[in-house]
């Protein structure tokens, strides 16, 4: 196994030493390729391997992924928005979504964390916001389309032209046009108003080093309703090399609820907290707030269980 794991973390180096020297990180034939094997590469998660653990350069190298990742990822985004931004007056974009390479994986993971929060909520969330949202909002889209359909998504980035991209593409839409509503700030910057939020989502690559990334969920902890749930996208094994991590230990002021490992094509870990200081039953607006259904630590849900025997990993915290 050793040997094994040595071989892949080699393979993930030289994809890393390959994509450093791209002149750019825009969509083409040579990025698209190397990103893909990139994701190929670190989906098995079969493994033992920790990337905690490793010798400093590879924690370098894998820092510098991340950011490389990033900045792809943005690229891509991009460049899709753009392409269904453009499509004819008389056209919704948002019927023409599955152009974009990873739409299937924002389906599935999306209707995880669908499954997962209704897991711990008392009720439906009439009012979301997801910070880091970027120019192809696809989260805050889909679960607006086929999970929540009288909640209200507020979406946050710090990039003003991400914004007017995303804004574009729901502008057509006669539902999501009047739901989704996006906000121009850096979220160290948004404090009046997330006291208003059931639900607030940190995007993945917000803060792409641990010092960043938690700096942004103690900012959370300071506004955020007292009951009000959060949920994050971490990662494990292998696909540590292209998104950050979220420890336990990073969420002061919260209460661990569950930690969700995909094993299949779905990337991203899920990780779901509630901010202490209020009842399970009382939550923002005087509402029915978030609740713990309490069950056995590392047991699975039954539900889930019963949906994805044997696809997924999943840890429960009990109070």
């Amino acid at each position: 196994m050793a040997c094994k794991n040595n071989l892949v973390v080699k393979q993930i180096i030289d994809l890393y030493d390959q994509i450093s020297k791209l002149e750019s990180l825009k969509p083409s034939q040579n990025v698209d390729t190397l990103f893909g094997q990139l994701v190929s590469t670190c989906l098995p998660t079969d493994t033992n391997i920790d990337v905690t653990k490793m010798s400093e350069e590879v924690k370098d190298m894998r820092s510098n992924l991340i950011k490389l990742c990033g900045e792809a990822e943005g690229y891509l985004e991009q460049h899709f928005s753009t392409i269904l931004g453009s499509l004819p007056k008389d056209q919704n974009p948002l019927d023409h979504l599955n152009i974009f390479p990873y739409y299937n994986n924002y389906l599935k993971l999306s209707k995880l964390e669908f499954d997962l929060l209704s897991q711990h909520s008392s009720h439906v969330p009439t009012k979301i916001a997801f910070v880091g949202s970027g120019p192809m909002p696809l989260t805050s889209i889909v679960l607006a389309k086929f999970h929540l359909p009288n909640t209200t998504f507020h979406n946050f980035d710090i990039d003003s032209h991400a914004n007017t991209l995303a804004s574009s593409l729901v502008s057509r839409d006669p539902d999501l046009s009047k739901r989704m509503f996006f906000h121009t700030t850096d979220v160290l910057n948004a404090k009046e108003g997330l006291d208003e939020y059931d639900v607030v989502f940190l995007a993945a690559l917000v803060g792409m080093d641990k010092e960043a990334k938690v700096k942004a969920i103690e900012h959370l902890e300071k506004h955020m309703a007292p009951g009000a749930v959060l949920m994050l996208r971490s990662a494990h094994a292998l696909r540590a090399f292209l998104y950050p991590i979220v420890d336990s230990c990073d969420l002061k002021g919260f209460q661990l609820l569950t930690i969700f490992h995909p094993t299949d094509d779905v990337v991203n870990s899920v990780v779901i907290a509630r901010k202490l200081g209020g009842s399970s039953t009382n939550g923002v607006n005087g509402t029915r707030g978030c609740m713990f259904m309490p069950c056995n630590c590392s047991k699975v849900h039954a539900i889930m269980n019963n949906r994805c025997k044997k696809k997924m990993m999943i840890e429960e915290f009990t109070i």
